[in-house]
């Protein structure tokens, strides 16, 4: 294991950073896996306006989910997500950035 694996192992692991979610591939079974939430809002610029939107983005290990695709669903703290748009890896390789609409 690197030392960048091993550091996102890390903090995936402290309970002030990550927290526990369930991961549902479409078709698929139950997965538990740990997540750290990302920023909470989004303002996009379009033309001359700025719009705010309330946007839901984590991120997710590699090592527990290979490949996290639109329409699959997460769950976090009884709340349910669905991912939409493609997920993002890292230069690492090591992490998912994923966006999250609401079930």
């Amino acid at each position: 294991m690197n030392a960048f694996a091993a550091a996102i192992d890390g903090l995936f692991a402290d309970g002030n950073i990550a927290r526990d979610a369930v991961y549902i591939a479409e078709g698929g079974a139950p997965q538990l896996v740990r997540v750290v939430s990302r920023r909470a809002d989004e303002v996009a610029s379009f033309g001359d306006a700025r719009i705010w939107s309330e946007t839901t983005r984590i991120d997710l290990r590699v090592a527990e989910v290979l490949e996290p695709r639109p329409g699959d669903r997460i769950e976090i703290e009884g709340e349910a997500f669905n991912i939409q748009g493609e997920p993002m890896r890292d230069r690492e390789r090591l992490v998912w950035t994923v966006n999250l609409r609401p079930a």
